[in-house]
């Protein structure tokens, strides 16, 4: 597929709205709702197979995916806030739940995420948190170092607090 450029609108779907999707190990997509057709403007038969990047939104920091995978590979699950791009090229953020998806045996074999609609006040502040962390991306060329480059300028604009902490604080002030 091609890919889809930012048109600069921006999309919204309803609070008692979840989109829902599912990806194997690799991150390409086995199931996906209703709402995320509807949402991302992708039909069923174009989204299934392809990988979950499809709706990565270019102005997303690789650092937040970094860490991302780095903690549903581990097991564990993470929130966190991420603008995705629809193909259409309207954009939409959510606050993202991933978990690991695990069979009877308790092996990890694919991933589950299910997105609400955050608060402006929320997207306002994480999205001035990752402006800084594309600025750091934006000095390296190769990938992979502006992936952790990233990483670091999160850190250092989060003086210590885990991302995790950051995101349950603005769940917790009701600005989802």
């Amino acid at each position: 597929m091609l890919a889809t450029a930012p048109t600069g609108v921006a999309r919204t779907f309803g609070e008692d709205e979840i989109i829902v999707s599912k990806t194997d190990l690799k991150g390409r997509i086995t199931y996906a709702n209703d709402v995320f057709l509807r949402v991302s403007a992708y039909s069923e038969d174009e989204v299934l197979g392809q990988p979950h990047s499809l709706i990565r939104h270019p102005e997303m920091p690789r650092g937040l995916f970094h860490l991302l995978w780095e903690t549903i590979q581990t097991g564990e699950e993470i929130f966190a806030y991420i603008n995705n791009l629809a193909k259409d090229g309207a954009h939409y953020w959510v606050l993202a739940h991933v978990t690991p998806t695990r069979d009877s045996r308790g092996a990890v074999v694919g991933y589950h995420s299910s997105r609400r609609s955050p608060s402006p006040a929320a997207v306002a502040r994480v999205a001035r948190i990752y402006a800084g962390m594309r600025a750091a991306e934006a000095r390296h060329r190769r990938a992979s170092e502006a992936a952790v480059a990233s990483r670091a300028a999160l850190e250092e604009q989060l003086a210590g607090q885990p991302y995790d902490e950051l995101v349950w604080e603005l769940v917790g002030e009701g600005r989802a």
